[in-house]
């Protein structure tokens, strides 16, 4: 375990997380203010902006949960993935974008203080690294990617 940071995560699993944030916030950086906020990120009317607040809360939850995890008060329960999507949605649509970077940011330094400092990997700090973190951001990289070449294609 030399390579480990902490037990809970490992140099390797920080190196791919970091790598794909850095993707997704490059690719962000790349549109103007317009582009960003833009619907058509998803068919049903999602910007980018909607994107990375549904990142960013997303990485909240997770933050929140594994400090809970980690402090031994966590208590597993059904989630109702779409319900709390809306939720997010609706939270986050209307605050500026500079919210909404600034809220992802300080989710995801939660996220991995929490993800690293667990004493063990448990199945349940597993799946929430999984539905918040590299995975989630994998989820979105592919149709970022696709939106991003469509915004910045000459007309």
């Amino acid at each position: 375990m030399t390579d480990a940071i902490r037990p809970g995560i490992d140099s390797a699993e920080l190196a791919q997380e970091r790598e794909r944030w850095e993707e997704i916030c490059d690719l962000i950086e790349s549109l103007s203010e317009e582009q960003v906020e833009r619907p058509g990120y998803f068919p049903d009317g999602w910007s980018v902006k909607d994107m990375l607040g549904h990142i960013g809360t997303w990485m909240a939850e997770a933050g929140m949960f594994l400090e809970q995890i980690r402090s031994g008060t966590y208590r597993a329960e059904e989630i109702d993935v779409d319900a709390l999507n809306a939720r997010f949605l609706e939270a986050m649509r209307d605050m500026p974008m500079a919210v909404v970077r600034a809220q992802a940011s300080a989710s995801r330094a939660r996220m991995l203080r929490q993800w690293a400092s667990l004493p063990e990997r448990t199945p349940e700090a597993e799946q929430w690294v999984r539905k918040s973190g590299p995975e989630h951001y994998d989820e979105h990289l592919p149709r970022l990617r696709e939106w991003v070449a469509k915004l910045e294609a000459p007309a």
